[in-house]
């Protein structure tokens, strides 16, 4: 990168610009660029476009219409354990970005899982600070090194979603440092990223947005940061405050605190024109780095952007990775991978026979709900993708057991579904039309054939519905604002629905459903309707967006019924293969969890099909920890996360062995609710939150409690081989005093062997520190190795591992010697151990 050049750039532009044209740059054009809406403005500036993309890129539209390819959750991220995979996910987004016009992706987020009850735990990494921190850092690398900006956030302390534009986090300097901090620190100071987000939450009194101690102070002064800071969307509340508080890029647009309050305020003198310039220059240097300001050479040319990667491989591949095999073993013997022969004459223990049950089979989740959601080309389905991958000779029977979701799904093709939307104007005229994937409309920021949102009016969903079975069927009208639904001759309803919160964005993406009854005969066509009047005011207008969903149930069976059909299928094969999981109900963003049950009757259907087929194998569809009263019933508990679009394959590979799961929790997973150490999501009546646990989540915590233990500890995760480990080694280095706090004071060798049957994949686990609550994670890595191998993970101590923040006088202080070094498989199960000081 010729960085001089850049700068050289960046002062002629800045220079051809006049109070209001720099006061503009400092705005969203709309909802998702920054600049001129033509191609060039009169500075070489061009249009800056963000997007949404912790596990996929959507670009400008938000519809199944204009397909993203779908990684797996953060959380899956994170239980790989790995910067080759946090990589791999960096340079997919990169690429997904470019193809999607898209020039900074809003990723990744670095929040903490302070408590499981957040319901966007999903879309970040971990309850760790340093696992977190160095899988966000690869993650930014890579990112920037395919030519666009990563964005970490939220900055600081957005960990719940609970009134999370008003919510004010207490927290301790400590707690704050040593935890919340901690990632974006290493992010900044060893990835360097372009553009940071503010959070929507204030910390111990001042919003993020105009926060100047954490963001002048702490970000650009202490740690160096040079990128553009941008607000969470609509997170920017005052012009003087965002000004003072060092907020560079105010979003969305056009109508932000600056702009012309900038330029209003500036002239009367209450912000210094020089203060408009420094602002201004830093979103110039970010138009410079990804390649949309004249004379300034991009960080990345196009001839030294990184090879394509196949996409759909790369998903697949990453899921395997993340996948945790909590629980293996069937009468003494481990159940997966299963053993499905492939001779004339299989073993005694070979299956012949599976019983695959639970809706998450053939609808299963590929990602969380929210502003991470993307639309996949197309989703395999673990039940498709099993059926294709086993040999020939062996059965599969499918029974769906109870619905889990209190929704109805959107309608689709398959059920008896043909819909066209069609845009109307205010004069109720046709201004466009766009086939329906299925029935679900979200468009956000761009409209259907270039229409405005000043110039709609309402929005039709039309078309025909030919059932597939007689009966009683159900639909459904979900969203914010008017409706009237139309099915025959019937108007099923015609009245307003509201939305249950004052957050916008939960409005939008969990709005409320009202569901109909409508009996239907097989292959005989209906009309069907859904009217939206769009709002002038309320979520529409505040974000540039249109989103509802007709809804569709098939003719209902009892749930009573359901569970039995597949107790007796189970009660009659050789094996049985569960599949349960969240709904999009219970982990999205806007709205915190009120259980960590699983919905619905799932809970039952594990144990009644545990009870008839002892070979019972569950597979966990969740992002976030979930509730398993029955997990030590059942032969083997596998997590699959939110697995990405090619779930489906990757849990094929893994049940039949053609991949080994090589996940480890990133999070530690409760027994029971009452368990938890750290539960509080909802502020006080003064809308404060504190953080009273202190330094002490996760893992850390329920070392510091006196109660039960979790039912798996952060670090947990089960090969298909075993491992010994034989020798640790630990190098202080000489000299290793400096400034940088993530440089080495002392190398850690530690050997392993695989004692099992085939090749694997370990994780070696370093933590430091006295036993108990302190001890923490300190450095990680993944070795593999055939079987009967050898093995050596070689581990960098960092600076930051053995310092602690002193409140009192404001600065780092190294932790006391002699240090003990603890060496496993987890944060419970340490299998080295040795002590050493690292200075005299």
């Amino acid at each position: 990168m010729d960085r001089s050049s850049q700068e050289a750039a960046v002062e002629a532009a800045l220079a051809e610009l006049d109070l209001p044209a720099k006061a503009a740059l400092l705005g969203g054009t709309d909802m998702w660029s920054v600049g001129p809406e033509d191609a060039r403005s009169a500075a070489g500036f061009g249009r800056l476009v963000l997007s949404d993309g912790p596990a996929g890129v959507r670009g400008e539209n938000w519809s199944p219409e204009d397909p993203s390819l779908a990684l797996p959750s953060p959380t899956a991220i994170g239980a790989t354990w790995d910067t080759a995979a946090a990589r791999t996910a960096g340079l997919l987004l990169a690429q997904e970005a470019r193809r999607k016009g898209a020039h900074a992706v809003l990723a990744p987020t670095v929040n903490l899982h302070r408590t499981p009850y957040s319901g966007r735990h999903f879309e970040a990494y971990s309850e760790d600070p340093q696992l977190t921190g160095v899988l966000g850092a690869a993650l930014v690398a890579a990112l920037q090194q395919g030519g666009v900006a990563a964005t970490p956030k939220h900055y600081v302390a957005n960990d719940a979603e609970t009134d999370r534009y008003t919510v004010d986090v207490r927290v301790d300097g400590r707690t704050l440092r040593e935890l919340y901090l901690e990632p974006f620190e290493r992010i900044v100071r060893t990835a360097r990223p372009w553009l940071l987000m503010a959070a929507y939450n204030s910390v111990n009194g001042v919003t993020m947005s105009e926060h100047d101690v954490l963001n002048n102070g702490v970000l650009r002064g202490e740690w160096g940061f040079d990128g553009a800071l941008v607000s969470d969307w609509t997170g920017a509340r005052s012009t003087l405050g965002c000004v003072r508080g060092g907020l560079d890029l105010a979003m969305p647009g056009p109508d932000t605190v600056y702009g012309e309050h900038l330029v209003a305020a500036v002239r009367e003198g209450r912000v210094a024109a020089e203060t408009v310039d420094v602002q201004a220059r830093r979103v110039l240097l970010l138009a410079a780095r990804v390649g949309v300001l004249d004379g300034a050479p991009p960080a990345v040319p196009a001839t030294a952007l990184p090879a394509p990667l196949d996409g759909a491989a790369a998903v697949r591949d990453l899921a395997t990775r993340s996948f945790v095999l909590l629980r293996n073993e069937y009468a003494g013997s481990p159940v997966l991978p299963l053993d499905v022969g492939g001779g004339a004459e299989p073993s005694g223990d070979a299956v012949r026979r599976i019983a695959v049950s639970g809706l998450h089979a053939c609808a299963p989740r590929f990602g969380g709900g929210g502003s991470s959601q993307v639309f996949p080309e197309r989703v395999g389905t673990p039940l498709d993708a099993l059926r294709e991958a086993l040999p020939p000779g062996i059965e599969v029977s499918y029974e769906p057991g109870p619905d889990p979701r209190s929704r109805l799904a959107p309608a689709t093709e398959a059920a008896g579904f043909r819909l066209t939307a069609v845009l109307h104007g205010l004069d109720d005229v046709e201004l466009a039309r766009a086939e329906q994937r299925d029935g679900s409309v979200r468009w956000m920021g761009t409209l259907p054939g270039g229409v405005s949102f000043a110039d709609l009016g309402r929005v039709e969903l039309v078309g025909e519905f030919t059932p597939r079975e007689s009966g009683t069927h159900r639909l459904a009208v979900r969203g914010v604002g008017h409706f009237r639904l139309e099915a025959g001759d019937r108007v099923l309803y015609d009245a307003e629905l509201q939305a249950d919160s004052d957050d916008p964005a939960a409005a939008f993406l969990n709005p409320p459903q009202r569901t109909f009854l409508l009996d239907a005969e097989a292959d005989k066509p209906l009309p069907v309707r859904l009217l939206h009047s769009v709002p002038a005011h309320g979520v529409g207008g505040l974000f540039g967006l249109v989103s509802f969903e007709l809804g569709h149930g098939a003719p209902a069976v009892s749930e009573q019924e359901l569970t039995e059909r597949a107790v007796r299928a189970a009660a009659e094969a050789d094996c049985a293969v569960v599949f349960v999981g969240t709904t999009d109900e219970s982990e999205s963003e806007g709205v915190d969890r009120e259980s960590l049950a699983l919905p619905g009757r799932q809970d039952e259907l594990v144990a009644r099909v545990a009870r008839v087929n002892p070979r019972t194998v569950v597979v966990v569809n969740a992002g976030a920890p979930v509730l398993m009263p029955w997990h030590q019933e059942v032969a083997a508990v596998l997590l699959c996360w939110f697995p990405g679009e090619a779930g489906g394959e990757a849990l094929a590979d893994v049940l039949l062995g053609a991949a080994e799961p090589g996940g480890r929790l990133p999070t530690t997973w409760p027994s029971a609710e009452d368990d938890l150490p750290v539960r509080q999501v909802v502020p006080d009546g003064d809308g404060r939150l504190p953080y009273v646990e202190g330094p002490y989540i996760g893992y850390r915590a329920w070392r510091r409690a006196a109660g039960p233990e979790p039912a798996y500890w952060f670090g947990h995760g089960l090969g298909y081989t075993r491992w010994e480990y034989e020798s640790l080694n630990i190098t202080a280095l000489d000299g290793a005093d400096g400034d940088d706090p993530y440089g080495p004071v002392a190398q850690v060798t530690v050997r392993v062997r695989n004692s099992g049957p085939r090749a694997g994949r370990e994780v070696v686990q370093l933590y430091l520190g006295p036993e108990g609550a302190d001890c923490r994670l300190a450095a990680f890595a993944v070795v593999r190795a055939a079987a009967g191998d050898l093995a050596e993970a070689r581990l960098e101590v960092p600076l930051r591992a053995v310092q602690t923040w002193d409140d009192t006088h404001l600065v780092w202080r190294r932790c006391p010697g002699p240090h003990r070094f603890a060496v496993g498989r987890s944060a419970a199960d340490i299998r080295l151990t040795a002590e050493l000081p690292l200075w005299g």
